[in-house]
């Protein structure tokens, strides 16, 4: 079977400009997304994990066309994205975006404080029009039920709620035309653990109930390994590694997501904790470092490293990883 996203050879450059007063130049170019390649199948749920600034959110929103691609292949089941967001007609483009949608990471941010919850997740269906006018408010009510709030929060605003229903709010206004896909980008990260763990097992549930596919963007690896079927391991705009969960957090190869694995706590107190500690700072993204990205800061360098961008390579049917030397890990 065909895989619901793929996304092949995905870049995004920002231009850099001169500060002036009359014009500006171009003098570089940040390097945010750089050759992304992945897959993800239907009902299935794959992490993206790496450090804050290397390219995730701007991976999620490239996809959705939300950012526009320097260059790149997005397909959603079969159909190009890009192409058809760009220059497909009207009914093309909204039965496109039914069918893939985003949660973004501020729920505090992304809902518009003059709106009711009901205006808030009955917008897509004015948009979209993909119910009767006449069954706004039992859809509304059903959403609301599915994500775990009252009927009568439905006439609230989102300043009088904490922080986990706005987030429950947000996936119902994503659930609200039927996604195939939701980009789910660092969904628990502003909100307490327990109230975490709720938002979690919400996702998972909703998965197993309608059958969605998600992209759970994220720098917190314990929820990733609770929520992930597969793991995608970012570093300044490209993947170095991906790998089924287990397989992943079990057996790392490249020495990046060991230094991310060394860091997940263990909650035993009688095992000792071996944290490998990254020497130097992520590079800048405007003038990133030439052949592997990550050797200023791997021990294990050599000047193969320096010279020659190293090649994807396959360990086994689900495990690949992007360095010279990863026969040494194994």
């Amino acid at each position: 079977m065909e895989p619901l996203v793929d996304v092949k050879d995905l870049v995004k450059y920002y231009p850099v400009y001169s500060r002036g007063i009359l014009t500006r130049k171009v003098i570089g170019q940040v390097h945010a997304v750089d050759h992304v390649s992945l897959e993800v199948n239907h009902g299935e749920t794959v992490g993206l994990v790496g450090e804050s600034g290397c390219g995730k959110t701007t991976t999620g929103k490239l996809i959705l066309n939300l950012e526009t691609p320097t260059s790149g292949k997005v397909y959603f089941d079969g159909a190009p994205v890009i192409q058809t967001l760009t220059k497909g007609t009207k009914e093309e483009k909204l039965k496109l975006r039914r069918s893939m949608q985003m949660v973004f990471q501020n729920p505090y941010s992304s809902l518009d404080p003059r709106m009711t919850v009901f205006d808030i997740i009955s917008e897509p269906f004015r948009v979209h029009k993909n119910i009767p006018t006449s069954e706004y408010k039992d859809r509304l009510y059903e959403l609301l039920s599915l994500v775990g709030l009252e009927p009568y929060h439905a006439e609230r605003y989102p300043h009088e709620f904490s922080g986990g229903q706005r987030q429950r709010i947000c996936i119902a206004r994503a659930l609200a035309v039927d996604p195939k896909f939701i980009v789910a980008d660092e969904p628990v990260s502003s909100l307490d653990v327990s109230v975490r763990a709720q938002i979690l097992n919400l996702i998972m549930d909703l998965q197993k109930r309608l059958g969605i596919s998600y992209l759970y963007i994220s720098h917190d690896l314990s929820s990733v390994r609770q929520i992930s079927k597969r793991v995608l391991v970012m570093y300044l705009g490209e993947i170095v590694e991906s790998a089924l969960t287990s397989e992943l957090f079990d057996h790392p190869i490249h020495p990046y997501t060991k230094a991310l694995m060394s860091a997940v706590p263990i909650p035993d107190p009688k095992r000792k904790m071996k944290i490998i500690l990254l020497p130097g700072e992520v590079p800048s993204p405007v003038n990133p470092p030439s052949g592997c990205r990550f050797h200023p800061r791997c021990e294990y360098a050599t000047s193969k490293c320096s010279e020659e961008i190293p090649e994807m390579v396959q360990i086994d049917s689900d495990h690949f990883v992007s360095c010279h030397y990863f026969e040494k890990f194994l």
